[in-house]
């Protein structure tokens, strides 16, 4: 079965009663040579693992299980799991998963499934869960490399270089983490249905060394992410977003790590960043958000004034969770006092 043929795909999801879902970002490719060089760029082989998120139908699952030793893929969708029981029937090296590839243990996962085989990550990734999946597998680190087909912008700001208009604090976490190449763009009109956008594969190497040496790898993306927090604004004021020092002393700690303190965020490197990271007097809001750096988002939902400068909070304290209301990232925020003091 040619599964990049329309009316081939088009026959085999009737006969299951399948049909598309626009919020799992579902787009199956339809040009044979997509897969066929994907699987190739991943340097899959038999010493290899492979982990594969959202098989689809199995075009891409098919060419990485020739060439693999071992494939294992997450489908969320269970209308799926019969299609793909049926599309790789011939394949005893395939293993489906079935969840949510955003709630996967991705060590554990690996250990279990891929002992004495090198691990990689090759993917058709669902637009809608690029950033924080590419995000999870590089702070895992435990795969060799990872190579994905992706929305293109997503690829452009990932492989950016400083003072571009892509780049950002996603593209230094890649960079820092991986060495990634952009190889080839895919038009929409491979996928059945036709995405809005064009796609663009990269291939990201996994580093043995991280490029910059820090003291602290949270406090290097602590500055990375306040660096950004102000795109349109100098370094020193956007990094007073994160550190609650005065506009003098972070104009001397920017200028004491050689940088002009009217530079642009965007404009620096990753030693740049490194060496503000590690410059000393420096240190971050006490109770802010380590992911959006937000000092004001409190984990009380309301509150009411009771004179002399107090504040009393009447959420329950089981509900008092370690979550910033502002980004909604949980475990990130240091819980505060029931009762704090005006000023």
């Amino acid at each position: 079965m040619n599964l990049c043929d329309r009316n081939e795909i088009q026959e085999l999801l009737r006969r299951h009663g399948f049909r598309f879902s626009k919020s799992m970002g579902q787009n199956f490719l339809i040009e044979s040579w997509v897969p066929e060089d994907i699987a190739a760029a991943s340097g899959a082989d038999r010493q290899t693992g492979v982990l594969e998120i959202g098989p689809g139908i199995g075009p891409l699952t098919q060419q990485l299980a020739r060439r693999a030793g071992k494939v294992v893929s997450v489908e969320l969708d269970r209308r799926l799991y019969p299609v793909l029981r049926e599309t790789m029937a011939d394949f005893d090296n395939f293993t489906l998963l079935e969840g949510d590839a955003m709630k996967l243990p991705l060590r554990q996962t690996v250990k279990e499934q891929f002992s004495g085989l090198r691990p990689i990550l090759c993917a058709n990734l669902p637009y809608n869960i690029t950033t924080p999946f590419l995000t999870a597998c590089v702070e895992a680190q435990c795969f060799d490399s990872l190579t994905v087909l992706i929305q293109k912008e997503v690829a452009q700001r990932i492989c950016a270089a400083p003072g571009t208009a892509d780049y950002g604090a996603f593209t230094l976490l890649m960079q820092y983490y991986t060495q990634p190449e952009l190889l080839f763009t895919v038009s929409n009109t491979c996928f059945l249905p036709a995405p809005k956008v064009t796609s663009a594969v990269i291939h990201c190497r996994s580093r043995k060394a991280p490029p910059v040496e820090v003291c602290s790898r949270e406090m290097l993306f602590r500055t990375v992410r306040a660096g950004f927090a102000l795109r349109r604004k100098t370094l020193v004021n956007s990094l007073q977003t994160a550190f609650p020092l005065p506009k003098e002393r972070l104009t001397e700690i920017v200028a004491a790590c050689g940088l002009d303190p009217s530079v642009r965020g965007e404009r620096l490197g990753l030693a740049e960043y490194a060496r503000l990271a590690d410059a000393p007097g420096i240190r971050p809001f006490s109770g802010s958000c380590s992911r959006c750096l937000s000092p004001r988002r409190r984990p009380w939902l309301s509150c009411m004034p009771w004179g002399f400068g107090t504040t009393f909070c009447f959420r329950p304290w089981y509900s008092l969770k370690k979550s910033c209301t502002h980004c909604l990232s949980p475990h990130r925020c240091s819980t505060e006092p029931i009762l704090r003091i005006w000023g």
